[in-house]
């Protein structure tokens, strides 16, 4: 029965927080249930770069970690993030940088 209850408690915890997150910065979005089509991870000096595809939707979401972490191509995420733009050989590119990202 307390599992039940700690369960339940993360996920109240954790929807406060995109919802807090939105309410303080207004440029960023939250979109739940989104499917992952494609995962690529990279190494960068300290850094491992990540980028989504998600489906239905052209523009790649980007954020980094300190290490590796399992594919996420396949799932269903809810992730939090906010438009930026990228310079690639001269060219302006739009893309999402990723604040949050976790598994629905």
């Amino acid at each position: 029965m307390k599992r039940v209850m700690v369960s339940s408690m993360k996920n109240l915890v954790s929807k406060t927080t995109a919802k807090e997150l939105i309410k303080k910065h207004n440029k960023l979005t939250h979109s739940e249930n989104v499917k992952v089509v494609s995962h690529v991870q990279r190494e960068a000096e300290d850094w491992v770069m990540n980028t989504l595809m998600i489906d239905n939707i052209d523009v790649p979401f980007k954020y980094k970690r300190k290490k590796h972490y399992k594919s996420l191509q396949g799932y269903k995420v809810n992730i939090t993030y906010y438009p930026d733009e990228k310079s690639v050989a001269g060219f302006i590119v739009e893309v999402m940088s990723v604040v949050r990202v976790k598994i629905s």
